[in-house]
């Protein structure tokens, strides 16, 4: 009975149950780290509601679809009772040629600590309806007087001048009816009836030009039989976004990009009555103006790091603990562990204020710095800190590289750890830990108390 409270001490003692209390004090730390994710995902999402109140001021990102013709027209049906019903129809007409030209002006909008991206456009729109005066149908009398057409637009308060669409040779302005069509958005109509000559059956050829402000992106719904879209802007990082692929291309001033869409490459038809399509969206395509330092998708993948920094500098510490013999209390173990997480809420906290990079260089100073000066207290010894300051600078230099090459973070990732992996096997080669355990078991001996004073 008298053995069982040395037992227990000498027990406390072993390495196995030092290193289960830094295991169970790690999945501990887990906590706090999924926090630090969670803070990030809030201050973004709050981000994202004050662009988007932003953007409502300026005008949300637009997508352009048109010209589309529509002509009115009256069917005469017969019953089974030779009773006559007159309807009155709508039939829409895609064009043969469809051409868009677009120069986009981004710049950068803040309010506080947030910012948008915000964007200008002239957008030049030619083509043609091809013959369509010559039209027939069945039981039918078509209204060409009160023909017109319509542009769609996903919010009309980005439209910053008159537009006056003009159609062979002739020039009339849009009007905005007020009206949201599911197909193209909001709707501006153009009253063409006066400019129809049924009897000529000739192409009917349009230009318009539009001044448009928007936010984010640009998108374009290719309605024409042929669709070819050029768009060219000031901004180095576009993305091109939607269901086709440009030719494009990118420089540090700008960039350039083309589509050529044939009516076979979208699911529009060449013409319809009244609500026979269902969805223009799924054709859509066009730009985004993508911010290149999203700096809380980087701490978010940082943060995601949490734990590889925690066990690596736990083994680090443990190590030292059992080739120096100088033991290191839990609660040391969780004062680092602590410090660890906080540069997390530092980075994240300084990079709203000014560059990531920056950011990201003050926060593990200071870290580095502490956790130093805090090792060097309990090691009482310059080389042990040194060595310790040097594996943390290049623990966080190590994840600054995997933050900026996002392409082949995950490989260079998993090559830097299977590297870490091996030096830790190397170090750790010449210890014989059931030795260690049985000497300090046996024997009583009693590694050296970091937390002790020296006489």
């Amino acid at each position: 009975m008298t053995t069982t409270p040395k037992r227990t001490e000498k027990t406390s003692q072993t390495i196995t149950f030092k290193a289960l209390i830094i295991a169970v004090l790690t999945i501990l730390l887990l906590i706090p780290g999924l926090m630090i994710q969670d803070l990030i995902q809030e201050r973004k999402n709050r981000s994202v509601e004050t662009i988007e109140k932003i953007n409502a001021k300026w005008s949300n990102a637009q997508t352009v679809c048109g010209p589309i013709l529509c002509v009115p027209y009256t069917t005469t049906y017969t019953d089974s009772d030779n009773k006559i019903t007159k309807r009155l129809h709508t039939l829409s007409i895609t064009p043969e040629e469809l051409n868009i030209n677009t120069r986009l002006f981004p710049e950068e909008r803040h309010y506080g600590i947030y910012k948008t991206i915000l964007y200008k456009s002239e957008i030049d729109v030619e083509g043609q309806f091809d013959k369509v005066t010559s039209l027939q149908i069945e039981n039918s009398v078509i209204h060409w007087n009160n023909a017109y057409v319509t542009i769609g637009l996903s919010d009309l308060r980005g439209i910053t001048d008159n537009i006056e669409f003009n159609l062979n040779g002739h020039s009339h302005t849009a009007e905005a009816t007020g009206n949201s069509d599911e197909l193209s958005g909001k709707i501006l109509t153009v009253g063409i009836g006066d400019s129809l000559a049924p009897e000529t059956g000739q192409p009917l050829n349009f230009n318009y030009k539009l001044k448009l402000n928007g936010s984010s992106n640009i998108n374009f719904i290719p309605i024409g039989k042929t669709s070819k879209v050029q768009v060219a802007g000031a901004w180095s990082s576009p993305g091109f976004i939607g269901n086709f692929s440009p030719e494009h291309t990118i420089t540090e001033k700008g960039f350039e990009a083309s589509w050529s869409i044939l009516r076979f490459n979208r699911n529009i038809p060449d013409m319809w009555s009244d609500n026979q399509v269902e969805s223009f969206y799924d054709s859509t395509f066009g730009v985004s103006l993508v911010d290149p330092v999203d700096h809380y998708q980087q701490n978010m993948r940082s943060a995601k790091y949490a734990l590889m920094f925690i066990a690596l500098t736990f083994v680090v510490f443990f190590f030292v603990e059992i080739l120096t013999r100088t033991r290191i209390h839990p609660i040391q173990y969780l004062l680092v562990g602590i410090a660890l997480i906080l540069f997390y809420s530092l980075l994240l906290s300084i990079s709203e204020q000014i560059n990531f990079a920056v950011a990201y260089l003050i926060a593990s100073v200071a870290t580095i710095g502490l956790i130093t000066a805090y090792t060097h207290s309990i090691f009482k010894n310059k080389t042990q800190t040194g060595a310790l300051a040097l594996f943390l600078c290049i623990l966080y230099l190590f994840l600054f590289v995997i933050l900026q090459l996002e392409d082949v973070a995950l490989l260079i990732g998993s090559i830097g750890l299977f590297i870490i992996l091996g030096i830790i096997m190397y170090f750790s080669r010449k210890i014989n830990w059931y030795k260690q355990e049985d000497t300090e078991e046996e024997h009583g001996t009693k590694p050296e108390t970091a937390s002790q004073p020296t006489e």
